[in-house]
C-alpha cells in the first residue's frame, strides 16, 4: 500500500519525470508554465544562483510570494541548494513577516521587486545580513546560465527541509521544521495509494502554497507522481467555476469552506457538473457531516475528508473513496502512523470516549524551531501530542470534535464549538459561521456564535436560538448570536477563534 518507490531525494526526482515526461506540464498558473522538461534545469540552475549568492547548506530561505508557478520553481531551487525553505504569506502583515525573518534567522529573502524595500527595512530592523532575490514572472531564466555550480541536491532526505509556520489559531504561531522524508510519507501512504493521484492526474489548487496541506499535496506530491497543476493566485467561487468549464481537472483539493462556498454558488446557479473532477479532497479543518453528504448528492463526486496538521506533515487519517464512511468521520489512520486517544492522566480511552489525539509516525516534525522545551512537551515520548479532541469507533474511523483549549466549559459542562457551529450551519439562512466561548460572571463561559448571511436571505436571531434548540441541549445553545461580513480564518481554513473574541471585549 505505501508507494515506496516515491521517497527518493528531490533532484532525483525532478531528473526522473524530466526525463520519462519532458513535455508533459509540471505547473500552470494564469500567465506562465512549466513542463517537467524545463522544471528540471530551471531549479537546478536557481539553486546554483542562490550558492552563487553565498547561501550556505542548512540556511535558512524566506518565500514571499503570491501563489504562482515562481512560488514552487523557488521552492524547490532552495530544496535543491540544500538550503531550507521558510514559507510566508503574501497576504502577511509587516509584523507577521518580520517575526518569522527573524524568528528562523533568514540568510535570504525571494521576493517581488516591489517589495525589496519593505524586505531590506525589517531586516535591518533585526540586524540581519539577510541578501533579497527578487523574483517574478519566470525572469529566474538567466539564474540557469553561465554558473559553474551544479546543485547540492543533498541525498539525505531526513534533514530538516522546510520551516512551515503554525496557523496561527490562537495568534502564536510556532515554526514546524519538517523533513522532505516526512511530506512524501505523506504522499507514498494518502495521496498516491488511497486519493490515487498519479501522472493522468490535472489538479486544480486554490490553496495557499505557504501552508502545510498545499506543500505536501500542490507542491511534493506533484513532482512526485508527475502529476500536472494550476495554480490559482487565491480562491475564488466564481473563477473555480470557470476554469472547471475550460480544462480537463481531474482533482480539486481544498478547505471545508471552500466546499461550502462552491455548493452554495452551484446550487442558486443549479449547477450540477465539476466538470471532469473525479474526487474532491478537503483537510485543514473539520468538515462537517451534512456538507460532505450534501455535496457528494449534489455533484455525483466523491469528497474525501481528511485530517492533517502541520507537525505531522499533514495528514493524519483519510477517508477511503472505497468502503464504508462514517458521516462526519475524518476517516481511518494513514498506513504507517500509530495514533491513540488518552485522558489527562496518559491513558488510553475506551472506545466513543473523548480525548486527545496523540500520534507517532515518519511524517511527524522534527521539532519546533529554537524552542526545545516547546519540542520535548510536544514530542513526549515520542508521540506528539495534537491538542485535538477525538474519539474513535471500533472499526477505527475517528472523528475531531474540537480542540483541548478551544472547548468551552459551562457551569462545569464541556461544550465543543464544532458541535454548535454544526447545528447553527443547518439554518437555511446561514451561510458560514463560529463559536467562541465568552467569560461570564456565574456560569465561567457560555457560547457565543458569529454568523454569516446567505446572499438574498434575511435573519431572525430568535429563529436560529429557536434552530438551535431543537438540535442541541439547552446549556449548548448559543447565549447570544452576532451577524457578522467574515469569519476570521487561517489558510488552511481553521477559526481564527482569538480575533472573533476581541470582537466581543467592551470598546
Amino acid at each position: 500500500m505505501i508507494r515506496t518507490d516515491l521517497i527518493a531525494p528531490l533532484g532525483t526526482m525532478l531528473e526522473r519525470q524530466a526525463t520519462q515526461r519532458p513535455q508533459a506540464l509540471a505547473f500552470r498558473d494564469k500567465t506562465r508554465s512549466v513542463s517537467y522538461g524545463e522544471l528540471a534545469p530551471r531549479t537546478a540552475g536557481i539553486a546554483s544562483y542562490l550558492a552563487y549568492l553565498g547561501v550556505s547548506e542548512g540556511e535558512r530561505v524566506a518565500i514571499y510570494l503570491p501563489n504562482s508557478v515562481d512560488w514552487v520553481e523557488i521552492c524547490l531551487a532552495i530544496i535543491r541548494a540544500d538550503a531550507v525553505a521558510v514559507p510566508i504569506s503574501f497576504g502577511s502583515t509587516t509584523d507577521e513577516i518580520s517575526y518569522r525573518l527573524a524568528d528562523a534567522e533568514c540568510a535570504a529573502v525571494v521576493t517581488r521587486p516591489e517589495c525589496t524595500d519593505m524586505i531590506a527595512a525589517l531586516c535591518s530592523e533585526h540586524g540581519l545580513d539577510c541578501k533579497i532575490v527578487t523574483f517574478a514572472d519566470g525572469d529566474g531564466a538567466p539564474f540557469a546560465e553561465n554558473l559553474p555550480t551544479a546543485p547540492r541536491d543533498p541525498e539525505d532526505i531526513e534533514k530538516p527541509a522546510f520551516i512551515v509556520y503554525t496557523s496561527g489559531t490562537t495568534g502564536n504561531a510556532k515554526g514546524v521544521v519538517l523533513s522532505m522524508h516526512g511530506l512524501l510519507w505523506v504522499t507514498a501512504s494518502c495521496w498516491a495509494p488511497i486519493a490515487g493521484l498519479n501522472e493522468n492526474d490535472y489538479v486544480l489548487n486554490a490553496l495557499p502554497l505557504y501552508h502545510s496541506y498545499a506543500l505536501s499535496l500542490a507542491v511534493v506530491t506533484i513532482v512526485a507522481t508527475g502529476a500536472s497543476e494550476y495554480i490559482m493566485e487565491q480562491f475564488s467561487t466564481s473563477q473555480i467555476i470557470t476554469l472547471l468549464s475550460e480544462h480537463p481537472f481531474t482533482v480539486l483539493p481544498g478547505v471545508p469552506t471552500m466546499f461550502h462556498y462552491l455548493l452554495d454558488k452551484a446550487r442558486q446557479d443549479d449547477r450540477r457538473t465539476l466538470g471532469q473532477i473525479r474526487i474532491c479532497l478537503s483537510a485543514g479543518a473539520v468538515l462537517p457531516g451534512t456538507l460532505n453528504q450534501q455535496f457528494e448528492a449534489w455533484f455525483g463526486v466523491k469528497l474525501l475528508d481528511g485530517y492533517g496538521i502541520t507537525e505531522t506533515s499533514t495528514m493524519v487519517t483519510i477517508n477511503w473513496p472505497e468502503g464504508g464512511r462514517r458521516l462526519g468521520s475524518c476517516g481511518l489512520p494513514v498506513p504507517g502512523l500509530a495514533v491513540r486517544i488518552i485522558d489527562l492522566e496518559g491513558r488510553d480511552v475506551a472506545f466513543g470516549t473523548i480525548g486527545e489525539l496523540i500520534v507517532r509516525g515518519p511524517n511527524v516534525m522534527l521539532g519546533y524551531h529554537n524552542k526545545p522545551q516547546e519540542t520535548a512537551h510536544a514530542l513526549a515520548g515520542g508521540w506528539y501530542r495534537t491538542g485535538d479532541l477525538a474519539r474513535s469507533d471500533r472499526d477505527g474511523f475517528l472523528t475531531i470534535t474540537g480542540r483541548l483549549k478551544e472547548v468551552i466549559i459551562r457551569g462545569g459542562q464541556n461544550i465543543s464549538p464544532a458541535e454548535v457551529e454544526e447545528a447553527i450551519s443547518t439554518f437555511a439562512a446561514v451561510l458560514d459561521c463560529a463559536v467562541v466561548g465568552m467569560a461570564h460572571e456565574f456560569l465561567g463561559e457560555v457560547p457565543v456564535a458569529f454568523v454569516i448571511v446567505r446572499e438574498g436571505h434575511d435573519i431572525e436571531i430568535s429563529a436560529v436560538i429557536a434552530h438551535c434548540r431543537e438540535r442541541l441541549s439547552a446549556y449548548k445553545v448559543p447565549d447570544s448570536i452576532h451577524v457578522v461580513d467574515a469569519i476570521p480564518r487561517t489558510g488552511s481554513g481553521k477559526v481564527q477563534r482569538f480575533k472573533l473574541k476581541k470582537l466581543l471585549e467592551p470598546a
